[in-house]
């Protein structure tokens, strides 16, 4: 009986799925807000999709869901200044209460250019923690 409950158990974790597109608001470095959407697309234990911004998307690439957990990889242009840098965005979180809550950490900068180390801006902590709700 234990065992069979513990299959079902980990069936039900693993059941979870986030395929679809959700929404929410990321804070920035001078303690604004800015509207994200993402759109996922889930295959097992695989996850795929974009991240949407207000002028472009960017590719999500790596994502691994195992029960409620979820981490992937955010492939993005940013510009600083006059330069463009290719930033690796990790994003790793939780599915709690039929949100997403995901905490976003700059794992590199490159220069579009020279793919030289791009420098980033002193501040505050690189962590952001945001929550996103699903479109219905």
């Amino acid at each position: 009986m234990r065992t069979l409950l513990l299959a079902l158990f980990s069936l039900a974790l693993s059941a979870a799925d986030i395929t679809g597109i959700w929404v929410g608001q990321i804070p920035t470095r001078n303690g604004d807000t800015l509207d994200i959407a993402f759109q996922f697309t889930q295959n097992g234990t695989k996850v795929s999709g974009k991240l949407y911004g207000d002028y472009k998307s960017s590719p999500i690439v790596e994502g691994i869901i195992s029960g409620d957990l979820i981490t992937f990889v955010v492939l993005a242009e940013e510009q600083a200044g006059n330069q463009i840098n290719e930033s690796r965005l990790r994003f790793t979180g939780s599915l709690k209460d039929g949100e997403v809550e995901l905490t976003r950490e700059r794992e590199s900068s490159l220069a579009a250019g020279n793919k030289g180390k791009a420098p980033t801006r002193p501040g505050p902590a690189q962590k952001q923690t945001f929550r996103l709700k699903r479109l219905a």
